[in-house]
């Protein structure tokens, strides 16, 4: 148990120590590109799938036809 707690408080200290943190203002500036990005990306897949919905639904009416 103690290595755990020695592990968990050795974590810590680098994390304080060691770690160079963004400013805060670029964190929100690149959670603002990665929502962009994402809502970007779910357009266009949604798009894709209305597509190829449609162009499917064409053809099974093609060979029903």
């Amino acid at each position: 148990m103690a290595k755990v707690v020695n592990y968990i408080s050795d974590a810590f200290t680098e994390l304080k120590a060691n770690v160079t943190w963004t400013s805060w203002t670029e964190v929100q500036r690149y959670t603002i590109i990665v929502a962009i990005f994402t809502v970007v990306l779910s357009l266009a897949t949604w798009g894709v799938d209305s597509l190829f919905a449609e162009a499917l639904a064409g053809f099974f009416n093609l060979l029903n036809s």
